[in-house]
């Protein structure tokens, strides 16, 4: 039998193929669980030995951060608080431009311009994070030092808003997705019973898709939390508790790179602090994620 397009046509595979395929498949997915778990055995083995010398009580409760000192301290909250201020800077200036792209690429712009907006936008997330972060420190700290008084050489502000711009992709992108799943009855149900355009699109298309949109978030959030290379650079290495985003800080991840690339030796009790903060930091992206899966799958539900 044949096909008049394609030439004869492909019987089924063997059974030899397909248990090939099979163990391939299988092997993939071993080698991602096999991954993780040496990422977490890792992790665990180093952080038990960095408590065993230094009580729980003053990893949570003290304010300073200053393992590599004479006087030593060792306060998570300086990391945590460049962290989050940072990736409140980030979600701020993403939110409302991810959001509003979606909308448009979703419920008002024609085909051939989403076909061609669509990727321009995603190209944002292909962008070497160390471009963003040069580009914060030599090109928009400088510009912002005329407007804003007492802004630092290195900054949270500058670092959250170059990594706000970098996660736009994120939001956008996912959140189209979610507005266009939602069903065409639900548009034009509102329609006709006289709802305009824009009041359709928001207060019946967005309020349908807001699982989809909070797991574009959280994921955007978790991918913040997780950024090294533009805090490293423009954020500065200054661990102190603020919330000043004009101020230098040190986020999670930009101390973990001091470290690694420095003198500290293997094995101490300082190189050991780079897996503390390394499990606090997997355990707040896992939560994030784990966020941002639980609602995909509501919107998928809903969908």
């Amino acid at each position: 039998m044949t096909d008049p397009g394609r030439g004869p046509l492909a019987g089924p595979a063997t059974p030899v193929g397909e248990r090939l395929l099979g163990f391939l498949l299988v092997a993939c997915g071993l080698l991602s669980v096999l991954t993780t778990a040496g990422i977490v055995f890792v992790l665990a083995g180093e952080t038990v030995a960095f408590f065993r010398e230094v009580p729980l009580r003053a990893f949570l409760l003290d304010t300073q951060w200053t393992p590599l000192f004479a006087d030593k301290h060792f306060g998570i909250w300086p990391l945590v608080a460049g962290t989050l201020l940072t990736t409140a800077i980030a979600v701020g200036v993403a939110l409302p431009f991810g959001m509003l792209s979606a909308i448009f690429l979703s419920e008002f712009a024609p085909a051939r311009v989403r076909d061609v907006l669509k990727p321009l936008l995603e190209v944002l997330a292909g962008v070497p994070t160390v471009v963003y972060g040069y580009f914060a420190l030599v090109t928009l700290t400088p510009l912002l030092q005329r407007f804003v008084p007492g802004l630092s050489g290195f900054n949270a502000l500058s670092a959250g808003l170059v990594m706000g711009v970098m996660i736009v992709p994120f939001i956008s992108s996912l959140s189209e997705d979610a507005l266009s799943a939602v069903p065409d009855a639900l548009r034009e149900g509102a329609l006709a019973l006289g709802a305009g355009r824009l009041p359709m699109v928001l207060k019946v298309v967005v309020p349908a898709a807001r699982s989809g949109i909070f797991a574009a978030v959280l994921l955007a959030v978790a991918r913040a939390v997780g950024e090294t290379m533009i805090v490293a650079i423009a954020a500065g290495q200054r661990p102190v508790l603020t919330l000043d985003p004009r101020s230098s800080i040190e986020t999670m991840t930009a101390y973990i790179v001091q470290v690694s690339m420095g003198d500290v030796p293997a094995g101490t009790l300082e190189y050991r602090t780079i897996f503390a903060v390394g499990t606090l930091l997997f355990l707040m992206t896992l939560g994030f994620n784990a966020l941002g899966l639980h609602f995909a799958r509501g919107a998928r539900r809903a969908g």
